[in-house]
């Protein structure tokens, strides 16, 4: 079996239970010597702050209460094997078929971090293609290639502020426009 074949697929379960049914899934690939056929298998959370006597907390907060998300190569062993295990109620899909997400969505529920071929430097001149900052130009100035992010400077309501971006959101400028202090 490939990577290439595997797809994403939703589990419902019980809420309360997405640790639980993670964690059983993580064991019985271990004990299955699946790790072929079953990749990945994740909880979406965000972190969200929170303001309690006086003080500011963060926390993790289940994007999606009662689904987890699981990356694997089908068959009807493994939706026989995961539908019995304890805390699942079954895959989303019509019928509790199991039906795969597609490749916008997943990208939407960021379940893969893109890998992007960043070969930009720092003092390159670059775009920001997406995001609140579009259209707006920049300098980076530093590059942290373990998250895929750039410390990029932008000129905004006429005042230079250091953003961080990730790699996905900035585009190199081939050839920037130099302006003489002439204005020529």
């Amino acid at each position: 079996m490939s990577e290439s074949q595997a797809k994403w697929y939703i589990l419902h379960t019980y809420s309360g239970y997405e640790s639980l049914v993670k964690k059983s899934i993580e064991q019985m690939v271990e004990n299955g010597n699946l790790q072929d056929v079953i990749l990945d298998t994740k909880i979406p959370t965000e972190t969200l702050i929170e303001e309690r006597n006086g003080k500011r907390k963060a926390y993790e907060a289940k994007v999606m209460p009662g689904y987890v998300f699981i990356k694997l190569v089908y068959s009807s062993q493994l939706w026989f094997m995961l539908t019995n295990t304890r805390g699942v109620t079954g895959f989303v899909g019509p019928n509790g078929k199991a039906w795969p997400l597609e490749e916008d969505e997943v990208k939407r529920l960021h379940l893969e971090d893109p890998v992007v071929d960043f070969t930009m430097a720092v003092d390159d001149n670059v775009t920001v293609v997406s995001g609140p900052f579009e259209g707006l130009v920049g300098v980076i100035k530093e590059i942290d290639l373990a998250h895929q992010k750039a410390k990029v400077v932008l000129n905004m309501f006429g005042r230079e502020t250091a953003v961080d971006m990730d790699f996905i959101q900035l585009e190199k400028i081939a050839n920037p426009v130099v302006v003489d202090s002439d204005g020529e």
